[in-house]
């Protein structure tokens, strides 16, 4: 199963282009073309959602959950 998210991106006032994921606020991304801030965008999605697991995680016994989410 892959998550499907909205990609805001625009050019940049200086240069290149900048990207948000209004689903997930703080996510945003920014490069020379399209598809490197696509893919930098990507990377900071990845990387809030497994800092949220973390936090969600936080506390409970290592067994509680038995499956690896992957995203991407």
């Amino acid at each position: 199963m892959k998550a499907e998210f909205t990609a805001i991106i625009e050019p940049a006032p200086e240069g290149g282009f900048w990207a948000i994921c209004p689903e997930v606020p703080g996510a945003n991304g920014q490069g020379e073309t399209i598809e490197e801030t696509k893919v930098n965008l990507r990377q900071a999605i990845e990387l809030i959602l497994e800092d949220r697991k973390a936090d969600i995680l936080r506390g409970l016994p290592d067994d509680t959950i038995q499956d690896t989410v992957m995203i991407g």
